[in-house]
């Protein structure tokens, strides 16, 4: 009997995994923006000494997944499990990155949304008693990501005012059945949602409906209210996204605005860089909760978090045939103290 449902769509773990580790690596331009000091580290340029940004985007995954065991003194051979993804077709930023761990390994890919799909899959195998060690990963890279959703950077075209801009970075999480760290104590898992929206330029619109399906979900499903949290935070629903989440929660009757944030505003200073609406990619909500949101919680900064990344589930072949964009979010509540 499924006796750690808590809801139609949320489970409650009853051995709470703890977040004992994390990873964050960006680039320049993530490197210049208000939260810096919370990542590991930045990056010197996009290629990163390497030959193609895709091989560069393989190489910052690589590198977060050594600096998360380095920081929680583990080796691969203590890992159980590592569940990765990213924008590229057939996830292969996370292939070809993690290819010589010698580690079981799930790939998977929920678009921007990968790294809350991935620590609710991560947090069930450890509930579960299936591990003791789950790294959870993603990573995105603005070049990889231009050349293959939109247009190729050479042909400089103009990009709208709702375009968000594809964060370069990888972020990841060592999830433990044991140890000190903030816990893992909900998971609500998103279903799919499509508004209609067509415009690949406009990631937030499509992707804001998902966000608030999943929060009703949670809230319904827990009896939770959003002042029970510090902080609620999508990701990434830029400006444009995080606007329409707002209004569409207060329609619903859910007052957001003094607690929530998201990941794509957050990460950029939109009055001093140009990321037009904000930013993007499954390296973005990743490495906002591996750097700024670990780091705060830890301080005491943040004592119940809830963390709803979203995606947007299109593919250039589905925008080529017409299709609308479907969207989808997950949700996990995090607290530092039981």
């Amino acid at each position: 009997m499924a006796n750690k449902r808590n809801g139609s769509q949320t489970v409650k773990f009853d051995n709470p995994p703890r977040i004992i580790s994390t990873g964050s690596i960006v680039g320049p331009k993530e490197g210049q923006g208000p939260l810096r000091l919370y990542f590991d580290e930045i990056i010197d340029d996009e290629m990163w000494g390497e030959k193609s940004w895709e091989k560069a985007e393989s190489k910052i995954m690589r590198e977060t997944f050594a600096r998360i065991l380095k920081k929680a003194a583990r080796s691969p051979k203590d890992i159980n499990y590592i569940i990765a993804g990213d924008l590229l077709n057939q996830c292969i930023a996370a292939n070809y990155g993690i290819r010589e761990s010698d580690v079981p390994f799930f790939g998977i890919f929920g678009a921007c949304s990968t790294m809350a799909e991935s620590m609710n899959i991560g947090a069930m195998l450890i509930d579960g008693g299936f591990a003791d060690y789950v790294v959870c990963i993603t990573s995105s890279h603005f070049c990889s990501a231009e050349k293959q959703f939109r247009f190729p950077l050479e042909l400089g075209t103009q990009r709208t005012p709702t375009a968000q801009w594809t964060v370069t970075g990888s972020g990841g999480v060592l999830l433990s059945s044991d140890g000190t760290g903030p816990f893992i104590t909900h998971a609500t898992t998103g279903k799919i949602v499509d508004m209609g929206v067509k415009d690949a330029n406009n990631m937030g619109a499509a992707m804001a409906p998902a966000a608030v399906d999943t929060l009703i979900a949670h809230f319904r499903d827990t009896g939770f209210l959003p002042e029970d949290y510090d902080l609620i935070v999508t990701g990434d629903l830029g400006y444009v996204g995080k606007n329409i989440c707002q209004e569409l929660m207060m329609k619903h009757g859910y007052d957001l605005s003094e607690r929530y944030n998201d990941c794509g505003v957050m990460i950029y200073d939109l009055k001093k860089q140009d990321a037009h609406a904000g930013g993007s990619g499954c390296g973005c909500s990743a490495t906002v909760l591996a750097g700024y949101i670990y780091e705060e919680i830890n301080k005491g900064n943040l004592n119940n978090v809830l963390f709803v990344a979203t995606g947007a589930l299109f593919s250039p072949t589905s925008v080529q045939q017409g299709e609308s964009i479907p969207a989808i979010a997950h949700a996990i509540r995090i607290q530092r103290i039981l």
